[in-house]
């Protein structure tokens, strides 16, 4: 008797530090998203899930063309592409990406371009005076970011730059549909 007891006293124990664990993965490391519109398309699409990586920026600088979800003034959480970094200088000339004055190829955009049938700009011409931040440089802080859909997506041309402390975690997992299962990059 005295077994059972000791034997369902483990079992209880290993039950509640799994939950726990659970409690702690989910509150301060990896939560799932539901991707909410086609701002991100065609790299993410309506109802997509995934996975965000809460801790990653607490360890490290946000990168050029990570995928990240942020918190905005009107407690939306929205998933975008960081296109610049603080002390950046952006600019699109003609379709095409400058960074500080360097062209930057764009992959991701490459199966929505290639759809371009009416020979107009997928994304449109500005520099950042263009945009609510008015300056030529992405601020200390700050991201710019931009949806891959260009002509459906409410970012940083809209919005303004984004304070990095708004910056919930890095979005890279896709696993729902299952089909469509990867690390997005």
């Amino acid at each position: 008797m005295r077994e059972e007891k000791n034997e369902l006293l483990e079992w209880l124990k290993a039950f509640l530090i799994a939950i726990v664990l659970a409690v702690v993965v989910r509150h301060f490391i990896l939560t799932p998203i539901v991707v909410d519109g086609s701002s991100m398309m065609p790299t993410l699409h309506d109802r997509d899930r995934m996975i965000v990586n809460k801790l990653q920026y607490s360890l490290k600088e946000p990168k050029r063309f990570d995928i990240i979800v942020f918190h905005t003034n009107d407690n939306k959480n929205l998933i975008k592409r960081i296109i610049g970094l603080p002390g950046d200088r952006i600019e699109y000339k003609d379709d095409v990406l400058y960074i500080n004055g360097k062209a930057y190829k764009e992959p991701y955009l490459d199966e929505y371009k290639k759809q371009n049938v009416l020979d107009v700009p997928f994304t449109y011409s500005f520099t950042l005076k263009d945009t609510p931040i008015g300056n030529d440089i992405v601020p200390e802080g700050h991201l710019f970011v931009m949806g891959d859909n260009r002509g459906h997506s409410t970012d940083s041309r809209h919005i303004g730059a984004i304070p990095i402390e708004e910056v919930y975690g890095s979005a890279k997992i896709k696993y729902w549909p299952f089909k469509h299962f990867q690390v997005v990059k």
